[in-house]
This record gives C-alpha cells, sequence and structure tokens, in this order.
C-alpha cells in the first residue's frame, strides 16, 4: 500500500493502488513523496497519438501521479523554478484514455468536467488540485527534476520529478464528490440562509 496516515498527515507514494484511491475523500490534505510526472497540453497530444499509434509512452501510466505544470527554469542552485499548477480543464479531453489505462492520480487547478469525474469513478482514480498562485513554494518540494521526452517543448517537456512533501487537495474522489461543487452548495446554502437572518436598522445620525 501506497498511502500511510502518519502524525495526522496523509502521504502519498506511487504506484497508487486502488486501496489507496478508496481511502482518499473530497477535502483531504495529502502530501506527495516520490516519483511525479509532468504534463501539459502539447505533451498530452502527443502521448494520446503514442496510444493510437501503438508507440511506447514516455512514463508508465499505471498507478503513476501527473502533474498539469511546466517549471520555469530554475535560478542558480535551485532545481526548478517556479512550478505552479496549470487549469486542469484544458486537457479533460485527453484524460478519461489515460485513467483506462491505469493512471491513478491528477493534480492541477479548478474544476474538471463530467466526462472526466465518471472517468474516474469508473477507473478508481483521484484528482487534486494544488495551490495556484504559490508555484516558488511548491517548487521547493521538488528535490530532483530529470527532462524524459518531447525536449522540443521546452518548458512544457515531459520531466520526471522526485519531490518531498508536495502539498495538495482531494477535490474529486472515486465516489463521484467534487469539493468546488460542494463548496459552492455551502456557499450558496448559506446566502440562501442569510436573507432570513434579522439584521437591526442603522441608528440614524444626530
Amino acid at each position: 500500500m501506497s498511502l500511510v496516515k502518519q502524525d495526522g498527515e496523509i502521504r502519498l507514494s506511487p504506484p497508487l493502488t486502488d486501496e489507496d484511491v478508496a481511502q482518499l475523500r473530497v477535502g483531504d490534505h495529502v502530501k506527495f513523496y516520490g516519483t511525479m510526472y509532468t504534463s501539459r497540453d502539447a505533451a498530452h497530444r502527443r502521448i494520446i497519438a503514442a496510444i493510437d499509434d501503438g508507440t511506447p509512452l514516455p512514463y508508465p501510466l499505471e498507478g503513476q501521479i501527473i502533474y498539469y505544470v511546466g517549471p520555469t527554469p530554475p535560478r542558480p542552485g535551485r532545481v526548478a523554478g517556479s512550478a505552479g499548477p496549470t487549469t486542469s480543464m484544458r486537457l479533460d479531453p485527453y484524460t478519461p484514455p489515460l485513467l483506462e489505462r491505469g493512471l491513478k492520480a491528477i493534480i492541477g487547478k479548478g474544476g474538471r468536467g463530467s466526462e472526466v469525474k465518471k472517468a474516474l469513478q469508473r477507473h478508481k482514480a483521484v484528482y487534486f488540485i494544488a495551490i495556484g498562485g504559490a508555484g516558488a513554494l511548491l517548487s521547493r518540494t521538488i528535490k530532483q527534476l530529470d527532462v524524459i521526452a518531447y525536449e522540443d517543448l521546452g518548458t512544457e517537456s515531459v520531466k520526471k520529478l522526485e519531490v518531498e512533501g508536495f502539498p495538495a487537495i482531494v477535490c474529486c474522489d472515486m465516489y463521484g464528490g467534487d469539493l468546488l461543487v460542494e463548496g459552492k452548495e455551502q456557499y450558496r446554502d448559506q446566502a440562501v440562509l442569510g436573507d432570513y437572518v434579522s439584521v437591526p436598522p442603522a441608528e440614524k445620525a444626530g
């Protein structure tokens, strides 16, 4: 098993299993240790083309983690530059085929469409959100970075990352939960309730 609960913290290390994913629920805060792979739009198009052509993929999918990121060049003495997540919904068309082939976890920013959420349930996988705007802080958890495919894509090349304590939050679990949808519903319920709260009128001046 690659999920460990220690000192009140959920730690995840690939390869992940169905049993690992089954323990995760929306809103869970986790930290990743070990390997994750980076892929954005251009790399996904090439990976899907490789699947269609039956050619080898740049990294294994079964039990693995994809982070939607294109780290910027590092400053001297650093492993990676800013490594904040990119918007995930752009990758929705490419996601179900990867989940079908064993991908277990995805990290990005923002919500996912209905087809991706159905695929997460069908293939027992999970979608995490990382903190947007905190790319410099996230990069500090990257201990090693290697370009392993599509070097011509520059910052969007496929990279293998080794991370220690990379933080993320479960957004969409294998049970159909969606943290962003639930948050909106909770906010709406509170707003409706607020209509019934009596607020005393302000006292008139003078």
